[in-house]
């Protein structure tokens, strides 16, 4: 029985039309796609409407964990705050119409008062609860004050609640421990990303391109996958890289490589 779901990162396709994202995520075998904005945004623009993405996902057999990304909430002037909350609002309403249960929220950039962060991110997961989809508070690894499992968690128990996002890469970047998986509950992981990390360049220097397939980089992947099992978390595996070389090829091509390095982390039965 495998540990773990598949799933495919849409970033993994970038450049590829969504609906062709979809159909090379199912031919491939993954369970799941997460979707980008920035990708259903120009599906509509284009003239198609989320309703046929809905039902190409349908056609597909595809879950869609989450709706990636909403950015600038945690850091904005309080004047804006009222507009920005309206538009997390819209987002999730349409993340709502393509079947996903959650919304990835970015963390800022640079630094920003914690407490006002976090109340914001509870006023999200109200909004969410109206909704029906879940904001994620996520930690990113090359920025400066949110970078590490244990700064997502001062967000969450600040905010008396949520979920976070966890990532290989972004716990090797943020230059966290790999063992501080086990401060978190299942019902805290929303979702984990997958890839790993190359031995250059330096950790400090290293980039959202410079990400590789699981197996083709240093990072002990099987000790990520023990403690991600030890916490009970049985959730999917998304595969999620920004290689341009991987955007030039084609689509199947990269999503049948994809699922075939990662079988040996997802089906492994030995785990914590």
């Amino acid at each position: 029985m495998n540990s773990f779901g598949y799933c495919l990162n849409a970033s993994t396709l970038r450049g590829t039309p969504v609906l062709r994202q979809i159909e090379a995520a199912a031919a491939a075998g993954f369970g799941a796609i997460e979707l980008w904005f920035a990708d259903t945004d120009a599906h509509v623009a284009a003239g198609g409407s989320l309703r046929e993405i809905h039902r190409a996902l349908d056609d597909a057999g595809l879950e869609v964990p989450t709706l990636i990304y909403f950015s600038g909430w945690f850091e904005a002037p309080s004047t804006e705050w009222p507009r920005i909350k309206d538009a997390c609002a819209r987002r999730m309403v349409q993340a709502s119409i393509l079947g996903a249960k959650h919304l990835i929220c970015s963390p800022p950039e640079g630094l920003a008062n914690l407490a006002t962060g976090a109340q914001r991110y509870r006023e999200l997961l109200n909004l969410g609860k109206e909704t029906g989809v879940t904001p994620i508070f996520e930690f990113l690894g090359f920025v400066k004050q949110h970078c590490t499992i244990e700064s997502a968690l001062e967000v969450l128990t600040l905010a008396g609640g949520g979920t976070t996002v966890l990532d290989p890469f972004h716990v090797f970047r943020g230059g966290g421990s790999i063992e501080s998986i086990t401060q978190l509950r299942a019902d805290q992981i929303a979702i984990s990303h997958f890839n790993d990390i190359p031995s250059e360049p330096p950790r400090k220097q290293q980039g959202d391109s410079d990400r590789v397939m699981p197996g083709d980089g240093t990072f002990d992947l099987h000790r990520y996958c023990d403690l991600l099992r030890s916490t009970g978390y049985r959730g999917w595996l998304s595969l999620e890289l920004f290689r341009p070389d991987l955007w030039s090829r084609d689509p199947l091509d990269v999503a049948r490589e994809g699922f075939r390095k990662m079988r040996p982390f997802v089906e492994e039965t030995t785990g914590g």
